[in-house]
């Protein structure tokens, strides 16, 4: 059953979460106003799937149960479901800048393949808790966190050999009816209005590590739950154009004890699959991640040319105008484009669903993490000084110099003065504002960091294919006319050979 954004805020009333937010515990997340921004945001995924105008972009038949399900909740079939679901994306982020729960569906899609090699190697039945687990998901239409990156501590060691067991979330103790697991995850989405959890984990281990090599799903409210959260965006701020409607909110999540029964429990052990699952959720998370942010990238665009027009500047007749806003829009489609081509070079899992292919993946990730800093500066370039030196909304209404700010603070004629300085605000808010820092930092690492997505890149691209490309062309005489004799098993003979030395004369 699909909820609306008013249903999904009624339903958080039934849950009792252990909850702070700056310091102060919250008594109800769906009237906090401090969560405001990010319960809005998320509102916004029920709400355009249940308009007719988005119903083909946000909603899909889920085809292990037949049902229409939430676009955020489904299980990729094709390389049009992917294409969708990057479509999808980048229209909520467009509308809210970081609409959340897409975390659920990539989380969703990389368990619905790992738990199948699970019960292949194992003869586990996690796939069939899973599928029993995800129509449940899909019913309720529920948003879930994503529980991933741990606490690390000494990130030179591994999970085992931490002095603090607790900075990663593990088994503590295996009982007949489940499990009770222990430990933190540090950054958590939207953590305090969610449905439940998704507790993954954030790295491979080794067999010694074998017991933090956990996943299952937590309710937010299970006991032994807190959830220390930051607030989402910047409500309440006059300036906060954007921010104090739309926002997200990020949380340190602690598991203290909790138990979890068998049939909410999806890996307990089995190293080498949950790290399959901790690379799979990477692509599919680092493809919506693409999407994302090309949304965002249609902010910048967009209240960039508002301001240039109100700045009375003309892209035809300002070059150095036009090659900026070609510039940003070169950065936000070359990274999407990335997302398409991961979506048609999609990779067939055996058990039936389809991923983005990893390397177009990765690329598009990594451009979005690196050139985030280009967009905003191209954002400042395009609009001027005024988005940071403007005077605070409240003189806006100050009898005392309301009058002498309209008159000097204005752009072009036609165009008035609260409109520019409106556009000016949003701006500052999206790329200047502590919201701003925040899209920068979570556009670096969000989804992992630069690093991640090289390591990835070089493991998975076809290097060798471009090595015998140049190895067959030398060999064919194109580079050394043809003195080159291959070293290489079928080259020249079956086992490989090499020029004789010439004979030396007998003495």
């Amino acid at each position: 059953m699909l909820m609306t954004a008013d249903d999904y805020r009624e339903s958080l009333r039934s849950y009792r979460p252990r909850v702070y937010v700056n310091g102060s515990q919250v008594e109800s997340v769906a009237d906090e106003p401090l969560l405001q921004p990010g319960i809005n945001a998320v509102g916004v995924t029920y709400d355009f799937a249940l308009q007719q105008e988005h119903a083909h972009l946000m909603t899909a038949r889920q085809g292990t149960s037949g049902k229409e399900v939430n676009r955020m909740l489904h299980i990729n079939e094709t390389s049009g479901d992917l294409l969708h679901k990057l479509e999808a994306v980048r229209l909520l982020c467009k509308e809210v800048g970081c609409a959340q729960r897409y975390l659920s569906h990539d989380a969703l899609n990389a368990l619905y393949q790992a738990t199948a090699r699970a019960d292949a190697a194992h003869g586990t039945d996690y796939h069939q808790r899973f599928v029993n687990y995800l129509h449940e998901v899909q019913e309720r239409d529920l948003t879930l966190g994503v529980a991933m990156t741990d606490a690390k501590g000494d990130r030179s060691k591994r999970a085992g050999l931490q002095a603090n067991p607790d900075v990663y979330v593990h088994i503590k103790e295996r009982r007949p009816d489940g499990i009770v697991i222990r430990g933190t995850k540090a950054i958590v989405t939207g953590a305090p209005y969610m449905h439940e959890f998704l507790v993954m984990p954030c790295r491979t281990h080794t067999a010694e590590d074998a017991d933090f090599a956990v996943c299952c799903a937590v309710p937010i409210d299970a006991p032994g739950v807190t959830i220390v959260s930051r607030p989402a965006g910047r409500p309440g701020e006059a300036a906060a154009k954007f921010s104090a409607r739309y926002g997200q909110s990020v949380a340190v999540v602690l598991f203290d004890d909790v138990f979890v029964p068998h049939e909410r429990v999806f890996f307990a052990g089995e190293h080498e699959e949950a790290g399959f699952l901790t690379t799979s959720y990477a692509s599919h998370h680092r493809h919506s991640c693409i999407a994302a942010r090309a949304g965002f990238g249609d902010l910048l665009i967009g209240a960039g040319a508002l301001m240039i027009e109100a700045n009375g500047l003309n892209t035809d007749r300002h070059g150095h105008i036009r090659d900026a806003m070609v510039e940003l829009i070169t950065i936000t489609e070359s990274f999407y484009a990335c997302g398409v081509a991961a979506s048609v070079y999609y990779e067939k899992d055996p058990v039936g669903s389809v991923m983005p292919d990893t390397v177009f993946s990765n690329i598009g990730k990594l451009l979005l993490a690196t050139k985030i800093y280009d967009m905003h500066r191209l954002a400042h370039h395009v609009s001027g000084g005024l988005i940071v030196a403007l005077p605070g909304p409240d003189e806006d209404h100050n009898p005392d110099t309301q009058a002498s700010l309209t008159a000097v603070l204005g752009g072009r004629e036609d165009i008035p003065k609260d409109r520019r300085l409106e556009v000016a605000r949003m701006i500052e808010d999206l790329t200047a504002s502590n919201q701003g820092g925040w899209y920068s930092v979570i556009s670096l690492h969000g989804g992992g960091s630069p690093e991640a997505m090289k390591r990835e890149i070089w493991r998975n691209y076809p290097v060798m294919e471009k090595v015998e490309l140049v190895e067959r062309l030398l060999d064919r005489g194109v580079v050394d006319q043809g003195q080159r004799v291959s070293k290489q098993p079928g080259r020249c003979c079956a086992k490989g050979c090499e020029v004789p030395e010439p004979p030396v004369a007998a003495k």
